[in-house]
């Protein structure tokens, strides 16, 4: 987020408070929700969550062409609430379980309209980051934190991030949204075959 920090300026003020504000409320609901309920009961959802938004990434250039997208960026007056909303839900699910959430929130970003990959992708990382945030720091005050895993994978996180932000404008938006779906499918098929692989079924493993 803060190494992608320059291209934010390129978002309109008023969208990023729109969908700051949702974001936030949606992954403290989410954090929430983790602590009271537990994951085990919606892990099913991940991978066709994953799996449906990068559908939509794929067919986003299409759909905008439909709908004249392209001629100015955000939605109409009236749809500003359908996009808060829209949010919120993406950020619930991301406090909740958030497994693939930059997938998801990119497909949700991209489908508003909020611009090309390179314009929506900083956005993401700032939406995903302050949702995640709020979700951790509800994690750290119910003691759900295992520290001992939850450090070192802070750490790779955080540097990881930052070394990926560094290539953000660098790489041909075609290659972008190439690397995005790439990920997108690579983490649907993965989380199929976790929860629904061969030793998953009642006939298969030992």
């Amino acid at each position: 987020m803060w190494r992608t920090r320059d291209k934010l300026r390129e978002v309109p003020r008023f969208w990023l408070w729109l969908l700051l504000v949702p974001s936030i409320l949606g992954g403290l609901v989410g954090g929430l929700l983790l602590v009271w309920t537990g994951d085990h009961n919606f892990l099913f959802l991940v991978p066709w969550l994953v799996f449906g938004g990068t559908v939509l990434f794929v067919l986003e250039p299409r759909l905008s062409r439909r709908s004249g997208a392209r001629a100015s960026r955000g939605l109409a007056t009236a749809l500003w609430p359908v996009a808060g909303l829209v949010v919120f839900v993406v950020a619930i699910y991301g406090g909740y379980i958030g497994a693939g959430i930059g997938i998801l929130m990119i497909s949700a970003l991209s489908l508003l309209r909020m611009g090309d990959v390179h314009q929506v992708v900083p956005f993401k990382n700032l939406l995903t980051g302050c949702l995640r945030g709020v979700a951790v720091v509800v994690l750290v005050i119910y003691g759900e934190i295992n520290w001992g895993y939850g450090v070192p994978m802070a750490v790779g996180g955080l540097i990881g991030g930052y070394l990926g932000g560094t290539l953000t404008g660098r790489i041909n938006p075609s290659v972008l949204r190439a690397v995005v779906m790439a990920i997108g499918f690579g983490l649907a098929a993965y989380y199929f075959w976790t929860l629904y692989g061969p030793s998953k079924l009642p006939f298969g493993g030992e």
